[in-house]
């Protein structure tokens, strides 16, 4: 049976308004009193996700920055891996010709902008972003750097995508947490293998895992999990990238809460 249970949040644990519902507070509490451990396993950064699991009320480990930083229950780093200079400076050069691009930093404890977006308050009630100069950007510390448009157009941050990808491919990990969020770190950094440290740290293995997930930074952690699980709404690109994995309901319905009370806690 699974010791750790490893989840992903927007579009898997959370409800589509962003929250822990309470059904899934509950079983994740119980989960915790059982024995097992459950790990935030997120894009989103380490002083957002501090915020849920206070409300949470339960000691779990937090993967964050799609696993450029790990946190351990008592909120200390036991992993940090962070973008290079190089790639930084040269991805945001690229970027900052398209207007329609809005260029995020996660660095250290700071969220970093180059321009306003009143629409983020939907997704964060307390963290929240600075701006920043394209023409001078930070070059230590970075977690990520991720890219979204207005128009959420997946099609043209996929031509994004391309070109990340021919310039700094063998440097950088480049993937979508949605479809209309594209993100950027170092080659080294996986949410799969910032989950295996953690097991390892625990005493256990990746068989020993249980993960849950929806987007295409989750598929090396849902590959490499003793079983990864893929939620229904998850884009084809995730499903057709995992064609064994089981795919399970919307996060609108609890379906990772459902999940664990029907074949963890029973």
């Amino acid at each position: 049976m699974y010791k750790i249970v490893a989840s992903d949040l927007d579009g898997t644990l959370l409800t589509p308004d962003h929250k822990i519902a309470p059904f899934t507070k509950q079983v994740l509490n119980q989960l915790h009193h059982s024995g097992k451990d459950f790990i935030f396993a997120t894009g989103r950064h380490h002083i957002d996700v501090a915020g849920m699991r206070e409300h949470l009320g339960i000691p779990a480990y937090m993967i964050t920055s799609n696993g450029a930083r790990v946190h351990n229950s008592n909120g200390d780093v036991i992993y940090q891996q962070d973008v290079q200079p190089e790639v930084i400076r040269g991805i945001i050069e690229m970027a900052k010709a398209d207007p329609e691009l809005k260029i995020h930093i996660y660095r250290n404890d700071d969220w970093l902008l180059n321009k306003e977006d009143p629409t983020l308050s939907d997704f964060h009630e307390e963290f929240t972003y600075q701006l920043f100069d394209v023409d001078n950007p930070p070059l230590d510390g970075v977690a990520k750097i991720f890219f979204t448009r207005d128009d959420r157009s997946h099609d043209k941050l996929v031509e994004w995508e391309d070109r990340f990808n021919a310039d700094f491919g063998d440097k950088a990990n480049i993937a979508f947490s949605t479809p209309w969020c594209l993100e950027v770190m170092d080659a080294k950094v996986s949410k799969g293998h910032a989950l295996e440290a953690v097991a390892k740290e625990k005493g256990y293995s990746l068989q020993d895992c249980i993960a849950f997930g929806d987007g295409m930074n989750d598929v090396e952690m849902l590959s490499m999990a003793g079983k990864g699980l893929i939620m229904g709404t998850a884009h084809d690109k995730v499903k057709l990238a995992l064609p064994e994995n089981r795919v399970i309901g919307a996060c609108h319905d609890e379906a990772v809460a459902h999940y664990l009370a029907d074949n963890l806690l029973k």
